[in-house]
């Protein structure tokens, strides 16, 4: 098995509806979004996927739907405040958690037709969520594919 990496970093601003504690409050985070690519084999060039395409097709993604956003869920009354200042905000149907929020990385991400894994999105320096729809395999000396993957710029 083949893995690549891709970071691509971006500024959103986001709140939980329902929540008791100070994420109920709008606000915002520098998040860096962590895509892994695997395959069985490699394409005629030796790649699992080009870098530049994941990050022109990824980031051109982030970049209109997500990046100095609001995301919102879909029926956050906040949504009618941001629109009438002629703002845009991204509407999710769930609350926009990092756990969502990585989730809807990954699906547009295979949704691209990238041979996707996982995503990991980090919203502050030490706190971040994984999904993966299936068990990440961990590799030698408890170090995961990531950290064993060969890495090129």
């Amino acid at each position: 098995m083949y893995e690549i990496v891709k970071h691509i970093d971006f500024c959103f601003g986001h709140r939980l509806i329902d929540y008791q504690g100070k994420c109920n409050q709008p606000h915002g985070h520098n998040g860096r979004v962590e895509i892994r690519l695997a395959s069985d084999t490699l394409d005629d060039m030796g790649m699992v996927a080009d870098f530049r395409d994941v990050r022109h097709s990824i980031q051109a993604w982030i970049d209109e739907h997500l990046d100095h956003r609001m995301i919102l869920r879909r029926d956050d009354p906040l949504v009618e405040a941001i629109e009438a200042l002629g703002q845009h905000a991204y509407l999710i149907d769930n609350n926009p958690t990092t756990e969502n929020l990585a989730r809807l990385v990954f699906e547009q991400t295979q949704a691209l037709g990238f041979p996707v894994i996982a995503v990991t999105l980090w919203e502050t320096p030490d706190s971040y969520a994984t999904y993966a729809p299936e068990p990440v395999s961990h590799g030698v000396n408890g170090r995961n594919a990531t950290e064993q993957a060969v890495t090129r710029t």
